[in-house]
């Protein structure tokens, strides 16, 4: 599948897949960022994408920055709906409890995958079909 990627500013980087196989492509800041401790800050990369209609982009962390720095993404995944035409901006937040950290232009900062979903009809209904599992929610499978 092709799809079309525009860039906003020059000094932007594609995305790209570090390894054959891989699900997601990194994404590059193009703007220098310090998030101290607990701050969290949009961090544009001045590109914008044409997701085919009936796919999404998913902006989801790397785990390497959120192992060695507690770098994650605020709204884990992001969502990028095929309509949307504007630019990718990576909303990351520092959870180090101690250190500043500084995004530098060009610095892999997250991480784009395409999946495919299927539009669905929303229809209301008096009742749910019963299953095994039913209202149990959160914890409900016990704690092991």
């Amino acid at each position: 599948m092709r799809v079309p990627i525009r860039r906003l500013r020059a000094d932007a980087v594609l995305p790209t897949y570090a390894h054959p196989g891989d699900a997601g492509c990194d994404l590059r800041a193009v703007e220098r960022c310090c998030l101290a401790p607990g701050e969290r800050a949009a961090v544009p990369t001045g590109l914008a994408v044409a997701i085919p209609d009936g796919w999404a982009g998913l902006v989801l962390p790397r785990s390497g920055l959120a192992r060695r720095h507690g770098i994650g993404l605020v709204n884990s995944p992001g969502l990028i709906d095929a309509g949307y035409r504007g630019e990718i901006a990576v909303l990351v937040v520092n959870h180090d409890r101690v250190e500043t950290f500084t995004i530098e232009p060009g610095d892999r900062i997250a991480q784009l995958v395409l999946v495919q979903h299927a539009a669905v009809e929303i229809v209301e209904v008096d009742e749910l079909g019963e299953t095994v599992r039913g209202e149990g929610g959160f914890g409900s499978s016990g704690r092991a």
